[in-house]
């Protein structure tokens, strides 16, 4: 059975409905905890509403984040790719940029595009060295978890300047949680079942059921990863989003004009463009992003951040 797990500014704690139970343990990194997994069973301290606690995100920096690229059918449509053409594509964002579920998201003053991404996060459990399978069978032995992430991204840096790692790795740019959800061998067959949701002031911007949609699953992700990156207990995969991004590819007509123009031009018309989508992120927009499955009977909970 799953066992939620939260961190906060008094320690970490196991979730029991709306009651946390702190855990008595001193384990200072996700890793460190995922080590002591007994203490997270037999916890039996002092009791709080989860409420009542001031949630940090259960994954500690310093940690690799990495994430996919296109990994979901209708995300790729949207960006004009062809899913069934896509093979796993990865890359990295700073540690620097993981915050709480409840922390305000910070605008660069450079940054005008800021997007959203829901994503799925993968939680390290076990060494994971080159070379490794993981496999549907065995995902337990390295997986511990999931979260909640959201890979907010600066599409201006993104695409002008193709620096994919800076334009999503601000400080505040992965918010994760409010929960840790440590799943037995079992419960990971039920990932398709999860459903993410996205909203920005209360206006629903992504809702995907994941196994409608998702094109390579965390355990052959996983397998691809390690062929070339070692993986440690802490670290994170966000597996990707679906559609619904403020982002989206122009229809294919106007893509080929557009690769009859100079760059410069280009760029210059398309951000011309995009500056009047209102649906790219602005200051003071609430955005709640939340995974779990249908019955909610698997529940990575709620993120509530403000953009500043």
């Amino acid at each position: 059975m799953s066992i939620s797990v939260v961190r906060s500014t008094a320690g970490w704690w196991r979730v029991d409905s709306d009651r946390a139970v702190h855990i008595d343990t001193d384990a200072r990194t996700t890793g460190d905890l995922l080590a002591d997994r007994g203490a997270i069973v037999a916890a039996t301290g002092k009791t709080r509403t989860v409420d009542e606690l001031e949630l940090l995100s259960p994954v500690t920096a310093p940690c690799r984040v990495v994430a996919q690229l296109l990994n979901y059918r209708s995300h790729a449509l949207d960006t004009g790719a062809d899913p069934n053409a896509l093979h796993p594509t990865f890359f990295r964002k700073s540690s620097a940029s993981v915050s709480g579920p409840n922390d305000p998201i910070r605008t660069p003053a450079e940054v005008g595009l800021l997007d959203y991404e829901i994503e799925l996060g993968v939680v390290i459990g076990a060494e994971i060295p080159l070379g490794t399978t993981v496999t549907e069978d065995n995902i337990a032995q390295y997986v511990a978890g999931l979260v909640v992430t959201n890979d907010v991204s600066a599409r201006e840096i993104q695409l002008t300047r193709t620096q994919v790692y800076e334009s999503k790795s601000y400080p505040t740019f992965t918010p994760v949680g409010p929960r840790l959800v440590l799943l037995d061998q079992d419960e990971f067959s039920r990932i398709p079942e999860l459903r993410m949701t996205l909203a920005v002031n209360g206006d629903t911007r992504q809702d995907q059921l994941i196994g409608d949609d998702l094109i390579t699953p965390p355990a052959a992700a996983l397998t691809r990863l390690a062929r070339f990156q070692h993986m440690a207990p802490g670290d994170i995969l966000l597996t990707g989003t679906p559609i619904g991004t403020a982002i989206s590819a122009p229809p294919r007509i106007v893509q080929m004009v557009g690769e009859l123009l100079p760059p410069a031009l280009k760029w210059k018309i398309f951000f011309a463009r995009q500056q009047n989508n209102p649906k790219y992120l602005s200051v003071d927009d609430v955005v709640t992003a939340s995974i779990r499955t249908d019955d909610g009977s698997i529940d990575l909970g709620t993120q509530n951040t403000v953009v500043r």
